[in-house]
Parts: C-alpha cells; structure tokens; sequence
C-alpha cells in the first residue's frame, strides 16, 4: 500500500475522483477471484460480497462511499468471470467508533471489538436472493486485520461464516526489530 495504489485509493477515498471507483474495483474484483480460488470455491459457485461499512459520519463528510462503489464493480468483475456475484451491505458499524489512521495494531483491535452488527433487512433480503453463496469480506486496505476479523465475528454471530475477505490493497507489516542482546564473539580464544 504505496505509490501509485495508495495514491489511487486516496484520491477516490479522500479527494472524490469517483471514476476511480472503476479500476479500483477491478483490483478488487481480482483479489475476490483469487480468494475464491485459493479456497477451493467451485467455478460456477454464487458469491455474495459484503462491504466493511465505513462510518456515517465519514461517508456523510466525503459525499460518497467509496468501499460501496469498488464492491459493487468487483461484484460486475467477478460475475464476468462466470461466478454470479452480488454485494450484500449486511453490516453496520456502531456509533462510537473512531477514525483508524494513526491507530496502532492493539488501539485498531480496541476501536473495533464489537463494533460492528449485522442489519436484519439484509440479511432477509439476501436469504431471499441466495439460498446458499459464499461470502466473501471486501474493503480497500487492510493494514492490521482488525477490521475484517470484526466483519467477520459480527457476521459468523448470526450463522453467516465468510469464506475470505479481500482488499485492493495491503500495509507490509512493520515489526519492531529484534532486541539485540550482548555481543558474542566468535573469535579464537588467546592464551
């Protein structure tokens, strides 16, 4: 999640360029595939994509959700490929939750434990269409887990277990280095 990606998904996210909802959602819809794949998901198998619902407040602020609109061209991708996909908006993040840039990993799983719930109107609707698809997770970034390990224990709390999530882009993990202890030497002994 550098260069020209990061760039890319900031500026549809922060700055509004809405045609880029198009791409973005094309590297989405690739990554859902891949998942797909690699989980053993049938070719033909329906899909149902879920979005990682941002906050209102944040939605309100930007005029525009940008998760929504790259889920729903990944939905366009994926079904081109000869899946049926759908997107389904089965979550909904509680009032409370703070903005996540700057958080580290233990503040982000702290922000977010427990703060997302399944809409009991999706999740008719959705029973209506789709008597059996796989499910899988979609957000733009993922930097810790967090937010998709809370998608998922909200939805698997009702009986929906996804089979993967997937983003368009992703953080390299930063660890601490490794504590360096005192220096062994492996000289030859002197007399």
């Amino acid at each position: 999640y550098d260069g020209a990606l990061r760039a890319l998904v900031l500026a549809h996210k922060e700055r509004r360029v809405l045609s880029l909802a198009r791409p973005l959602g094309e590297v989405l819809g690739a990554a859902v595939r891949a998942a797909l794949d690699e989980a053993g998901a049938g070719p033909g198998d329906p899909v149902v994509l879920v979005p990682v619902p941002s906050r209102p407040a944040a939605v309100r602020q930007r005029g525009h959700d940008p998760t929504g609109a790259m889920v729903r061209r990944a939905a366009t991708v994926v079904t081109e490929t000869g899946r049926p996909a759908t997107t389904a908006a089965l979550l909904r993040i509680r009032p409370g939750v703070v903005d996540q840039a700057g958080l580290g990993a233990e503040q982000r799983a702290a922000n977010l434990a427990g703060s997302m719930a399944t809409t009991s109107a999706g999740l008719r609707r959705l029973a209506a269409r789709r008597a059996r698809a796989h499910v899988v997770i979609c957000d733009d970034v993922l930097t810790t887990g967090a937010t998709l390990r809370e998608a998922q224990r909200a939805l698997a709390s009702v009986g929906v277990v996804p089979l993967a999530g997937a983003t368009v882009a992703a953080t390299r993990r930063r660890r601490a280095p490794p504590k360096v202890g005192p220096s062994l030497s492996s000289s030859p002994a002197t007399d």
